[in-house]
């Protein structure tokens, strides 16, 4: 059995239904605070490389100074908030999308799709 694809109106009344809603404000709440923080410890980082080259320069041991220890956790980081995400969208948003996809499977999209299209004038009939 072939399934067809959703027509654009499905998209729409999917776009506009609270479960894509809540999805996408759940993303978000993830996301933004999490670049914002990145891009704040990244400009830490040059600013310190730049203006505070003393610091950065400073022996930890050997030939490890602080400049490297930072820039090395810059990795750690983008690893650690990768991780972080995997397990934000296994346990938050794979539910949250399946809520949508089943709005999809079940026709409640385009049921409210026709709704929407009954609903709103036809070019010529204005």
């Amino acid at each position: 059995m072939k399934l067809s694809s959703p027509s654009a109106e499905e998209f729409i009344a999917a776009q506009q239904s609270p479960e894509y809603q809540r999805l996408r404000h759940t993303l978000r709440g993830f996301v933004f605070p999490m670049t914002a923080f990145f891009l704040a410890w990244y400009l830490l980082y040059l600013c310190l490389g730049v203006f505070a080259d003393g610091f950065m320069g400073t022996p930890v041991w050997g030939n490890i100074n602080v400049g490297l220890i930072l820039g090395l956790l810059q990795f750690v980081t983008t690893f650690a908030i990768t991780g972080a995400y995997i397990y934000f969208a296994n346990h938050r948003l794979d539910p949250q999308a399946q809520a949508v996809r089943d709005g999809f499977t079940d026709g409640e999209y385009a049921r409210e799709a026709a709704v929407l299209s009954e609903s709103t004038p036809k070019v010529g009939q204005l």
